[in-house]
């Protein structure tokens, strides 16, 4: 079953990266037929600085008004950017809290099936205080991720599927499946092994494309690669011109992870174009 068409959320707040995210949400929703949401979110005193909620009520009040008017001004500013670039929007939204929880609250009250959101955000001191937003929301949200970074995605592109047998690889072969197919896109996909295990890599990578093509995708490019699977994967994705990095978020696993890293976050925050994060919700 396809989730395309869905509906697309779009966290914005006014940073360059944010500005990527919009140009990469706008065309896959075009692209797809898929109703697209925007959303910003400002943090109030309560969230920011507690201090002046409890002591300072009145001074609370007045700069929770002052983030909403600047947070309201630059959503309308987005809504207004995407119309005149001919998309088209279905609602836009207005949080007050933490950032990440509101944005994958919102998400699921919408039964949204994909959040577009920058990697960097505002950066600097802001991002200190407030957290690495895209992080948490890749960790938390119940539908697939698009973290936009360096480019914006246009459509057609080609994307490239970086799975490895974990619980969340049927969802990966089938999201990546779904959205070549829907924007008439290229599709690759790699495995990374071990070279002393050549043969089972080449029977994993096999096992893979299998699932992708049950999926309804059929040309497919497979790739058998052999390294350290972050950096194998982002080499990868430079030398082939991938527009888009698809992978589920947690791989393996368990020891597997403890002993790697965290493969996926790795590759979003190294990656020279857009990583799409699918997850398996709990």
């Amino acid at each position: 079953m396809s989730i395309f068409p869905t509906k697309i959320l779009l966290a914005t707040d006014g940073s360059q990266d944010a500005e990527l995210a919009a140009t990469t949400a706008v065309d896959l929703a075009k692209t797809t037929g898929s109703e697209l949401h925007v959303v910003t979110v400002f943090p109030g005193p309560a969230y920011v600085l507690p201090y002046y909620e409890t002591n300072f009520p009145e001074a609370a009040q007045r700069l929770r008004r002052e983030a909403r008017k600047e947070r309201q001004q630059i959503l309308d500013e987005r809504v207004e950017r995407i119309r005149e670039a001919g998309g088209s929007v279905a609602q836009a939204h207005i949080r007050e809290g933490e950032t990440a929880a509101e944005i994958v609250s919102l998400a699921e009250e919408l039964e949204a099936g994909l959040i577009a959101i920058g990697s960097r955000g505002l950066g600097g001191l802001r991002r200190a205080l407030m957290g690495n937003v895209a992080d948490s929301v890749v960790r938390h949200a119940h539908c697939p991720v698009m973290v936009v970074r360096a480019d914006a995605v246009l459509f057609p592109t080609k994307f490239l599927v970086a799975t490895d047998r974990s619980r969340e690889a049927q969802l990966v072969a089938t999201t990546a499946a779904d959205l070549a197919k829907s924007t008439n896109s290229e599709l690759h996909v790699v495995h990374v092994g071990f070279e002393q295990l050549r043969d089972e890599a080449k029977e994993e990578l096999d096992t893979e494309v299998g699932m992708i093509r049950e999926s309804g995708a059929q040309e497919i490019q497979a790739h058998l690669k052999f390294g350290i699977p972050d950096t194998t994967i982002i080499d990868l994705a430079e030398e082939l011109g991938a527009g888009v990095i698809v992978m589920g978020s947690r791989g393996l696993g368990g020891v597997r992870r403890a002993l790697l890293g965290s493969i996926s976050d790795s590759v979003v925050r190294h990656a020279h174009c857009p990583v799409l994060v699918v997850r398996q919700e709990d």
